[in-house]
């Protein structure tokens, strides 16, 4: 490389400081040239390719100190995926349900808007997500969605949510172990789960509030125990259901845990961690009393696994994987214009999880 004037070399070491890393690492590349470095030791010291820094040389021999401000990345030409036709086309098609292009989910993704534009005969070849993403965004099509924030009110946050953090870690470790996360949630059929999509910049996206007929013989909500399964760090997540005639009850919670504790013996495991929210079928004298008799009885044998419980803070589901399943579940089977029966509601949560049908469990009707 030339010889640096003195003009430039002061250049060069104040863009040492500056707060762009590129003209940093040109700087750093230029001064060490002019030092009589060879091209290799610079790109190892920098941990940088060689023909980046004979770039950087080549460039500043032609264009100066002008090389320290970064150029555009951008492609000096675009090639669009659909002409003019094609994209008012695919405007037209985001507004609408995936389901109705066969889609086994009512939540549009970039992945399906590339599938379902091409089997449309939208683009002429399956593309990228990023090239999906872009054309949308020169139509002016964004994507919205709301965000909700919540806080835990728990004295004790801090010390229970490490004890949460010491058992999933003991779990993870332990073979023999697994690591469950429960919950229950109530399958609206009426209520209408937060939803974003494409519109257009001005339009607004609605939900249409939904009014069961008359002589509805399906409930209006059904509750459902679920269970998070994750066996250890190189194995696959397991999700289990059971639907509840009825709602949540300390007797319910009893016997979803004897099959959970049933189905993990049947798998080789001899103990479940089970974190779960403070809800009051779970904290009950009823159901400590079973799992305590429960563990003392797979102790002397019997078949099930032993159970240790560790309850989460009061309001805080963010330390609950479990529960973000929920959400995208509901928002992928509900219709935002039509009332799903319970069976057809039912099925689709089965379908999205991935899950096998059960038999459902009944609520004492002492209880009811």
């Amino acid at each position: 490389m030339r010889p640096l004037t003195a003009d430039e070399r002061a250049t060069l070491e104040t863009g040492l400081r500056s707060p762009s890393a590129c003209t940093v690492r040109r700087c750093q590349i230029l001064l060490a040239s002019a030092e009589g470095q060879s091209t290799t030791t610079i790109a190892r010291d920098l941990r940088c390719t060689d023909q980046t820094v004979r770039n950087t040389i080549h460039a500043f021999h032609q264009r100066g100190l002008t090389v320290l401000q970064p150029l555009s990345s951008r492609p000096h030409s675009t090639a669009t995926i659909c002409d003019a036709g094609a994209c008012e086309s695919l405007r037209a098609l985001l507004p609408q349900s995936p389901r109705t292009f066969g889609k086994p989910t009512s939540r549009w993704t970039l992945a399906l808007a590339v599938e379902s534009s091409f089997a449309q005969g939208l683009t002429p070849r399956l593309v990228s997500d990023e090239t999906m993403r872009l054309a949308l965004r020169r139509l002016g099509v964004p994507w919205k969605r709301a965000k909700h924030w919540i806080t835990s009110p728990e004295p004790a946050y801090a010390r229970k949510k490490n004890r949460r953090a010491q058992l999933i870690q003991r779990a993870m470790a332990q073979p023999t172990w697994a690591l469950g996360l429960g919950d229950e949630v109530w399958w609206s059929r009426l209520a209408q789960p937060d939803q974003h999509c494409w519109t257009e910049t001005d339009a607004k996206y609605k939900l249409q509030e939904l009014t069961p007929p008359t002589n509805d013989p399906d409930p209006k909500a059904l509750a459902c125990y679920g269970l998070l399964v994750r066996p250890g760090p190189q194995q696959a997540d397991q999700m289990w259901w059971r639907f509840v005639v009825g709602r949540p009850v300390r007797a319910v919670t009893i016997a979803f845990l004897a099959w959970s504790s049933a189905q993990l013996a049947a798998q080789g495991f001899t103990a479940l961690c089970l974190i779960w929210d403070n809800a009051s079928w779970h904290r009950s004298d009823a159901v400590r009393h079973w799992i305590r008799q429960h563990n003392q009885q797979v102790k002397q044998g019997a078949v099930g696994v032993r159970l240790v419980v560790c309850p989460l803070p009061s309001k805080s589901p963010w330390l609950n994987p479990i529960e973000p399943k929920w959400v995208h579940g509901k928002r992928a089977v509900s219709e935002a214009d039509r009332l799903l029966n319970a069976d057809e509601l039912e099925a689709r949560v089965y379908a999205y999880y991935g899950c096998e049908r059960e038999a459902h469990l009944v609520m004492p009707k002492k209880v009811a």
